[in-house]
């Protein structure tokens, strides 16, 4: 009895049923059905269709004005979705566990991939196959030179050619192996390199970089602070030392308005003028802010996003005494400018909501809008009294009034008190409550502000990405061989040509190559048989 024997008698190991997998093959199983191919594009699709939340529910690290808004119109699905995370659905678990599994499936599947195409970069064309005249493009002429002076002149050829050939000394029955294209894996190495490049990019800027918004009225100064940002969503390793320290004032904002044909009514171009310094003791400078046209400080890009109306509205109490005054922000509704907003007299007990329509009129007796511009603007407004939240301590939305709480002012006939102020207009509140005074418009403009650390080497891989994706398509990999025996008096000369990239027509190639190869014909030679040089006639085995 050998040992081996004796030990599988006195220890025999733990029993395991056919088939069933250990602890490591489990794993080793598990890495190879995460980094195939298969699971990499289920996770892509995956990926897509979780960020269809994100491009269709507002999102917070982008927008918290309408995430705030959205808030206030579905109250019965805003727990719901907070708990799914749809609010920022970026940052969620969910969401950040399929980006690491595609992350960690991609690179587990491109590396390996990456060495196989360095190698089959660094190869030598392949030997030649037993019989050429099998191959689909092949052809064949005699030659009355020797057999090495046929193989000599044939590396000649296709070295002239941009062929790369086998050595020498690797070849088998006087053939030449030759082989071009090899561009086409370069393109596949260089796109599978890339993807790499465009997730390490991605990384970064999700971990270094930042992107806050805010909005300023016009006159209004904003320095760069995270305090200062309505909305901030930084980064895990972004802190407070990492804002560029700028100072931004917006002087003035215009828009330029179509007033022709279909598109009548649209904005053509916006123009904010800013002016900014670099840090406090840097001098002022102005930059003309405008779409698609950021202004960059330091490592930091100002983006033009939005725009819309404030109407400066004054309120005064029973007593004559200002309890608020100066512009108070509206958010645009539709298209036209349709705006709805919120004002909050501090400690007053009073509050109003309603909207602000930048060219009233009256259409079949409903009030709207019929331009986007403030060419006759009103504000209508119904007014609250009473317990509405604001001293509650409890964070409250400046763009939302809480009414749970409080009473609406009715007019003698019981229906609600509506105060509908058009420009230069005062209007007196019932029951003493005061006036309410519409004295100005004033426009406001909504910046977003950003740091991408990474956005160079994310950019790098996506051209690089295009570069070897059209080298991997247009690049054709071809080989030829040539193979010289003696025959008699003659040398037989097969040569055969392969189009790798499946479906490529390598017949003139072929025939240009075989032509080079013999050379010019003897003047006084008749012209070959027809049948030793047309493949298509040719009848070898």
């Amino acid at each position: 009895m050998t040992d081996v024997q004796e030990r599988s008698r006195t220890d025999p190991g733990p029993e395991r049923r056919p088939g069933e997998l250990g602890a490591r093959e489990l794993a080793r199983w598990l890495w190879r059905q995460l980094t195939s191919m298969r699971t990499a594009l289920i996770l892509l699709l995956l990926l897509a269709l979780a960020a269809v939340p994100g491009s269709v529910i507002p999102q917070s690290g982008v927008d918290a004005l309408d995430v705030s808004r959205w808030k206030d119109q579905h109250p019965s699905l805003t727990p719901i979705y907070e708990r799914l995370g749809l609010f920022s659905v970026y940052d969620s678990a969910w969401f950040s566990a399929i980006y690491i599994l595609l992350m960690v499936s991609l690179v587990g599947c491109i590396i390996p991939r990456t060495f196989h195409y360095l190698r089959t970069i660094k190869s030598p064309p392949p030997k030649a196959p037993r019989n050429l005249l099998r191959l689909p493009d092949h052809a064949s002429y005699t030659s009355s030179d020797g057999v090495d002076d046929v193989l000599v002149n044939a590396r000649v050829v296709l070295r002239s050619r941009g062929y790369r050939l086998r050595p020498a000394e690797d070849g088998d029955d006087l053939a030449v192996s030759a082989e071009r294209g090899y561009l086409r894996e370069v393109g596949n190495l260089v796109f599978h390199v890339s993807v790499i490049f465009v997730l390490v990019g991605f990384a970064i800027g999700s971990l270094l970089g930042y992107q806050g918004g805010v909005l300023l009225l016009q006159g209004q100064q904003f320095a760069n602070a995270g305090a200062s940002y309505d909305d901030l969503d930084p980064g895990s390793l972004f802190g407070s030392e990492d804002f560029d320290p700028f100072l931004m004032t917006v002087d003035s904002f215009d828009i330029e308005w179509l007033t022709e044909g279909s598109a009548a009514g649209t904005a053509r171009k916006f123009n904010a003028g800013l002016t900014y310094r670099e840090s406090v003791d840097a001098p002022e400078q102005t930059y003309d802010l405008r779409v698609n046209h950021p202004l960059t400080i330091g490592d930091t890009d100002v983006f033009l996003i939005g725009h819309g109306y404030a109407p400066v509205i004054t309120v005064r109490d029973g007593d004559g005494n200002v309890t608020y005054d100066g512009p108070s922000v509206f958010l645009p509704q539709d298209p036209s400018f349709l705006s709805f907003g919120v004002i909050k007299p501090p400690a007053a007990g009073i509050g109003f909501d309603g909207f602000f329509y930048p060219t009233f009129a009256l259409v079949d007796g409903d009030p709207v809008t019929v331009w986007p511009d403030d060419l006759e603007p009103l504000v209508s407004m119904l007014v609250y009294t009473g317990d509405l939240g604001q001293d509650d301590g409890k964070p409250q939305s400046v763009y939302a009034l809480d009414t749970e709480r409080a009473d609406q002012v009715l007019q003698d006939n019981g229906q609600p008190f509506r105060l509908d102020l058009r420009l230069g207009e005062t209007q007196t509140l019932p029951d003493g409550l005061g006036t309410v005074s519409f004295e100005g418009v004033e426009p406001w403009v909504r910046i977003q502000i950003s740091q991408s650390p990474g956005k160079l080497v994310a950019l790098g891989g996506v051209v690089l990405a295009l570069i070897g994706l059209l080298g991997s398509l247009f690049i054709r990999p071809r080989r030829i061989w040539v193979r010289a025996r003696r025959e008699g008096d003659a040398t037989m000369v097969e040569v055969a040509a392969l189009d790798r990239s499946g479906g490529g027509d390598v017949g003139e190639v072929l025939a240009s190559v075989v032509a080079e190869l013999r050379g010019p014909p003897p003047e006084d030679s008749p012209d070959p048989p027809a049948d030793q040089t047309d493949r298509e006639q040719d009848d070898r085995p």
